[in-house]
């Protein structure tokens, strides 16, 4: 199975409390990723205006600033005038300017101030905008340093980057370069841990409302359901369920009580018709069986009296099969092992060619006269179709639950493949006439599925294959969980 199948929960409010809080985490991160660009954005454009506000003061306050003292780098010095720390780095004209290794230029940012200058009628030939390390400047640098010095060390944290603004007025013509520190983070770590302390928050609120909604919703269901399944496998066995839960609900559970009211209904008139009929027919037929004693051919009186054998053994089929669903006497634990050895001694004891291996104790609560007419009736099928019959019976484990099974054997023809699922059906027999000596009106197998069923087991008919690959049999398994 897909490990991510075993990770999704089975249960409608699992689910439902999953989903949202992937939608949720799918909104937060949409929202985080919007934040931060907006916030680098934001940030970004502070810088860039800062740059052209230097640039713009330098200009217009001092024309030609001073050029940087005497073995002083091109790129480098120019700080601010002693016992003022909190100065801005001052801007310097440096005949030549490049990037050094490790700089990011910022196309965009260069973008927008070449269009703020211009809107301010500054002439521009060149511009540069560079992402340094505070380390590689040594301006930037003794700017930290004294503001960390100032300020100590521990707040604010000492900036890594500076962005460097250079302009060229004129093509061939010196540079002007103005500078300002990046703040260390801009604040990313609190907006972070504000962004996962919000998103806790509305985990807890949403999600919990929505467990107690839920739970609301799926309690009654959860009712509603083990109601159904007590239904199937009883009717009419518990009273009606209480409605509860929202209206769409409570509708719902009026519903199914009037339903299975309904059907409770029709399956007791089912059972006083399958009575009346029982009753009405077998009193005639018994009296029609004392009334053939007085035919004095013993060849026509013999086949009479198979004749309504016949008919009576129809007739309990039929009320058998339809009453299976709904038995009145209850489950009592049983040695099963005893039972079937029962059954078999019954055969064995007409001369029927049955055997019966040796097999374990299995004791289980079940309604032996009913597992009795299921056995009959499927060694009678084995003694019919496949001249012998041979019995088992074992404890098994089927897809991790234990079961007892017994199995039934014969050495007939079998059954094609294509017609074994059809044989289950009611009036479907292997040999097509309605003989009495070959078989009554097909509804063993019929029977004997629904008396497995009604223990919560199953019966399964599968084609023997012998040692030459032909079918040498036909194996029905009756399996009851134990």
């Amino acid at each position: 199975m897909n490990p991510l199948r075993r990770l999704w929960p089975r249960s409608l409010q699992g689910q439902v409390l999953l989903a949202l809080a992937l939608a949720l985490l799918l909104a937060q991160a949409i929202s985080i990723t919007l934040l931060f660009r907006m916030g680098t954005r934001h940030r970004d454009d502070n810088l860039t205006h800062t740059l052209a506000f230097r640039l713009l003061n330098t200009v217009h306050r001092h024309p030609a600033p001073p050029a940087p003292p005497p073995g002083a780098d091109g790129e480098g010095g120019g700080g601010p005038p002693p016992g003022n720390e909190h100065a801005p780095l001052r801007p310097q004209q440096v005949a030549a300017f490049a990037p050094m290794a490790g700089d990011h230029r910022w196309p965009g940012a260069e973008l927008q101030l070449r269009e703020i200058l211009a809107e301010q009628d500054m002439p521009v030939a060149e511009v540069l905008v560079l992402d340094r390390a505070v380390a590689a400047d040594p301006p930037a640098l003794a700017q930290a340093e004294r503001r960390e010095a100032v300020l100590g060390r521990s707040h604010p944290p000492r900036p890594e980057r500076v962005l460097i603004g250079a302009l060229r007025s004129t093509p061939g013509g010196p540079w002007l370069v103005v500078r300002t520190l990046i703040p260390h983070g801009d604040g990313g770590p609190r907006v972070l841990g504000s962004l996962l302390l919000q998103t806790l928050v509305i985990y807890l609120v949403l999600v919990g409302v929505m467990a107690l909604v839920l739970r609301r919703i799926v309690r009654p269901l959860a009712d509603l359901t083990a109601r159904v399944e007590a239904f199937a496998r009883r009717p009419g066995s518990a009273g009606a369920l209480a409605p509860q839960g929202p209206d769409d609900l409570r509708r719902l559970i009026e519903a199914h009580n009037a339903m299975e009211a309904r059907i409770s209904a029709l399956l007791d008139e089912k059972d006083v018709m399958l009575g009346a009929i029982g009753h009405d027919l077998k009193t005639p037929l018994a009296a029609l069986r004392v009334r053939i004693e007085s035919v004095e051919d013993e060849g026509e009186r013999s086949r009479m009296a198979a004749t309504i054998e016949d008919i009576v053994r129809s007739l309990d089929d039929l009320l058998s099969l339809a009453r299976v669903g709904r038995p009145s006497d209850p489950l009592e634990v049983t040695e099963l092992g005893a039972l079937v050895a029962a059954v078999v001694e019954e055969f064995e004891d007409m001369g029927e060619p049955v055997t019966i291996e040796a097999s374990t104790r299995i004791a289980l609560p079940l309604r032996a006269t009913w597992l009795r007419r299921a056995l009959r009736n499927l060694i009678g099928n084995a003694l019919r179709y496949g001249a012998v019959a041979r019995v088992s019976l074992a404890r098994e484990s089927h897809g991790g639950q234990a079961r007892a099974v017994v199995r039934i054997e014969d050495e007939g023809p079998g059954i094609p493949p294509g017609e074994i699922a059809a044989m289950m059906a009611p009036f479907t027999r292997g040999e097509p006439s309605r003989n009495s000596g070959t078989g009554g009106a097909g509804l063993g197998l019929t029977l004997a599925r629904a008396i497995a069923e009604q223990h919560g087991g199953a019966l399964d008919l599968a084609n023997r294959v012998g040692p030459d690959g032909q079918v040498a049999g036909l194996v029905a398994t009756f399996s009851l969980p134990l």
